[in-house]
């Protein structure tokens, strides 16, 4: 039997274990931080990232009952990154993640094909996200899905080139 991925709406009573499934997922990424006080500082924001006024919405993938994953949803780059100079007027995703012990079931793709339903569904002709090198296995799934590289959408963050993806709808 096929245990069928469904990708939904957060709701209110699931917001803490999607809080705790953002950071087991992005864990894997502290040690590539020489500071501590940077890699806290990130942490923080991912666990603080489901109270963020500006999120539009925020997706959930389930198996059964169980999250399995989740991304966010923003309207523009000053929504997601507080950035209006970037001139991004289309949905952005961001903070994709799957639980580490859920990864390489499509989980992500699943999120991804929701996320252009959604962005069609608001007439958008493209889809962002940004993405670092720290995360080059996701920068793979994203080229896979077909997102190709907009340099002029790219910011730095520190001392962090943030590339931009475009997946033209």
């Amino acid at each position: 039997m096929i245990n069928t991925i469904v990708v939904d709406e957060l709701i209110e009573a699931d917001k803490e274990t999607v809080r705790r499934l953002l950071v087991e997922s992005y864990q894997q990424y502290e040690h590539e931080y020489s500071n501590p006080e940077a890699w806290e500082g990130y942490l923080k924001n991912i666990e603080s990232s489901l109270d963020n006024p500006h999120v539009d919405k925020v997706l959930v993938a389930k198996c059964n009952q169980d999250i399995l994953g989740t991304l966010q949803l923003f309207q523009s780059s000053e929504k997601a990154y507080e950035k209006p100079e970037l001139g991004i007027f289309s949905p952005i995703i961001r903070l994709l993640a799957v639980h580490p012990e859920s990864r390489g079931r499509g989980i992500a793709q699943e999120l991804l094909k929701a996320s252009v339903n959604y962005a069609k569904s608001q007439g958008a002709s493209s889809l962002y996200l940004h993405s670092t090198d720290k995360m080059h296995k996701a920068i793979k799934l994203y080229e896979w899905f077909g997102f190709k590289r907009d340099r002029t959408k790219e910011f730095q963050n520190h001392d962090i080139l943030v590339k931009c993806y475009r997946l033209d709808l």
